[in-house]
C-alpha cells in the first residue's frame, strides 16, 4: 500500500494481486485501491484497526459451497455487512511465455480452483499440485520461469505477472460463481425503500428438543424467505451448533418483527451482522 494512502478509500482482500477477491474489489470498487492480506484475519483486522474502509469477503460458491474458515471467523468479528456481490469465476490456464500445452507436465493452483477444472485436467493429463492460492500460483511460475508448470488463475493474474493463457474459461460448471459480502466498521443506517433487503444473522438454539423446527416455524408462518441457512460446530462440541443464515426482508417489517421474536425464545444467542440491498444477480434469478 503507498504511503499516506486515505484509508477510506481502500478496499482489503485475502490472497496475492490478481486473486478473484482483487477482481471483485476492482470490478464493485473501481476507484478504490485494492489491498492484498495475507489471511482472512488480516483482511477483517485491517478494517476493524482503520487501515481499511471495506473487506471483500468470498463466502461461498456455487460449485465449491462454503467457504469455511469465513463462517468461524465471523461470529468474533465486530464488523458489519453492508452489501454483497456475485463474482463470475473465469478461470485461465496461466503459463510463461515459452510454454504449450505439450511442454505443460504439472497445474498449480488453489485446491477448489484445481477442483472446478478437474475434468479438463485429466482430459490434457496434467497433474494437479495444490496452492495457497491461485494468484499465488500465477505470481510462482512466474518466477520459477518452468514451461513444464503452469497455473489456474484469473486473466487478471496473467496481466499482473506477464503470464500467457493457453486456455480460458477452463472451469467445468458454467454458473462458477462465488458470492462476496462486503463487511465495514458501521452498518447501513438508510436502505432504500423499494428494493430487495437481505438481512445476515447467526443463532445458537437453546440445547431443547425441536428448538430448530421451531425457529424456522416463525419464519414460514411469517411469509419470510429464508435463502441462506448453514451450521458448524463452535470449538469441537458437537451439542454446540451456530448458525448463520440469511432473509429476504428487514428487521422492521412486521414479519420480520415476528419471525425474530421466535427466534429469540428459543436461542441463546441471536446476533444481527447486516441488512444491505440484494444483489442484481440474486434479483435476476429469482
Amino acid at each position: 500500500m503507498q504511503k499516506n494512502m486515505n484509508p477510506e478509500n481502500i478496499v482489503a482482500f485475502q490472497g496475492e494481486l490478481g486473486a478473484y477477491s482483487n477482481l471483485a474489489c476492482l470490478t464493485m470498487f473501481p476507484h478504490m485501491q485494492p489491498l492484498p492480506c495475507h489471511s482472512f484475519e488480516d483482511v477483517f483486522t485491517a478494517v476493524e484497526d482503520g487501515r481499511a474502509k471495506y473487506a471483500m469477503i468470498p463466502i461461498e460458491n456455487s460449485v465449491a459451497g462454503r467457504v469455511a474458515a469465513i463462517h468461524h471467523l465471523i461470529p468474533h468479528s465486530s464488523l458489519h455487512i453492508i452489501g454483497e456481490h456475485f463474482q463470475r469465476i473465469n478461470h485461465h490456464l496461466l503459463a510463461i511465455k515459452d510454454a504449450t500445452m505439450n511442454s505443460l507436465k504439472v497445474v498449480r493452483s488453489h485446491e477448489q480452483a484445481l477442483g472446478q477444472c478437474r475434468k479438463n485436467l485429466l482430459k490434457w493429463g496434467l497433474e494437479s499440485d495444490v496452492y495457497s492460492d491461485t494468484a499465488g500460483a500465477a505470481k510462482l511460475i512466474s518466477e520459477l520461469q518452468d514451461p513444464t508448470i503452469g497455473a489456474i488463475a484469473s486473466s487478471l493474474a496473467g496481466e499482473i505477472y506477464g503470464l500467457q493463457s493457453l486456455k480460458e474459461d477452463i472451469e467445468d460448471a458454467d454458473h462458477n460463481t462465488t458470492r462476496f459480502v462486503i463487511f465495514a466498521r458501521e452498518p447501513i443506517k438508510d436502505l432504500p425503500q423499494d428494493g430487495t433487503t437481505v438481512t445476515s444473522f447467526i443463532f445458537q438454539v437453546r440445547n431443547v428438543p425441536a428448538a430448530l423446527y421451531k425457529v424456522m416455524g416463525g419464519f414460514a408462518t411469517n411469509g419470510i424467505n429464508m435463502t441462506k441457512l448453514e451450521s458448524y460446530q463452535l470449538n469441537g462440541a458437537f451439542v454446540a451448533t451456530l448458525f448463520y443464515a440469511d432473509i429476504e426482508g428487514h428487521p422492521d417489517d412486521e414479519g420480520v418483527k415476528h419471525a425474530f421474536e421466535e427466534l429469540a425464545f428459543f436461542t441463546n444467542e441471536f446476533r444481527i451482522l447486516g441488512c444491505y440491498s440484494a444483489a442484481q444477480y440474486r434479483l435476476d434469478r429469482k
